[in-house]
């Protein structure tokens, strides 16, 4: 069968629809970025940054950039009425705390109990750079995260155990990919959805660990 995967901004859209109106959300670097453009006008979501940012916007046009609005991946912003800027550690105050609502974040891999590795790959040449990862994954009421299914090489990303270095165990609650959604769940991994022309038997074999069909009813 064939299938096409989503692209980027495409899992960035479908996270957008699953924020709930009045939540607090701090968006990892990289594709999480993407979702604040595509947060519906007639909700009101907080958006979180770790250098220091509330309720922000989504980038600003071309032209209109301000040097002194970016987010933790360094990309210009807008910020919406009533938002604001502090110091980061009010900010890592702010993550800690249990203040945000989701946060979500990127992956190299995350297991089947809900464990998330996304710092390190455990390279001898890499170098580390956790920043606020562990901080949100485990302060942050909900993880969700967004990722390729497979790396460029092929390999599975969702794995039985983790063999890249821990960021947070048992903090993930929801998986993005570019071919399916899935809920980390006490009975294990649930495909709640997955894109058209793509078979189950097709998606497990690209997963290292054990699926459960919840598509169908």
């Amino acid at each position: 069968m064939s299938y096409n995967k989503l692209t980027r901004d495409q899992i960035a859209e479908r996270v957008a629809q699953d924020i709930p109106d009045g939540a607090y959300v701090n968006l990892g670097i990289g594709l999480p970025t993407k979702i604040s453009k595509y947060l519906p006008a007639d909700k009101d979501v907080f958006l979180h940054s770790e250098n220091g940012l509330l309720a922000f916007g989504p980038p600003p046009a071309k032209g209109e950039e301000d040097p002194e609005l970016i987010n933790a991946g360094k990309e210009y912003v807008t910020m919406q009425t009533g938002g604001c800027f502090f110091h980061h550690g009010d900010s890592f105050a702010m993550m800690r705390g249990g203040h945000l609502d989701i946060a979500v974040l990127g992956a190299f891999q995350v297991a089947a109990n809900g464990d998330l590795a996304n710092w390190h790959t455990g390279a001898p040449d890499a170098i580390p750079a956790v920043g606020g990862a562990m901080d949100l994954a485990v302060g942050a009421k909900k993880v969700f995260i967004t990722t390729d299914h497979v790396t460029k090489t092929g390999e599975a990303k969702i794995v039985a155990e983790l063999t890249y270095p821990v960021t947070g165990k048992h903090c993930v609650d929801r998986i993005y990919t570019d071919l399916c959604v899935i809920d980390v769940t006490a009975e294990g991994l649930k495909v709640i959805e997955k894109v058209e022309g793509l078979s189950f038997t097709e998606l497990q074999g690209l997963t290292g660990a054990t699926l459960i069909d919840a598509t169908q009813g």
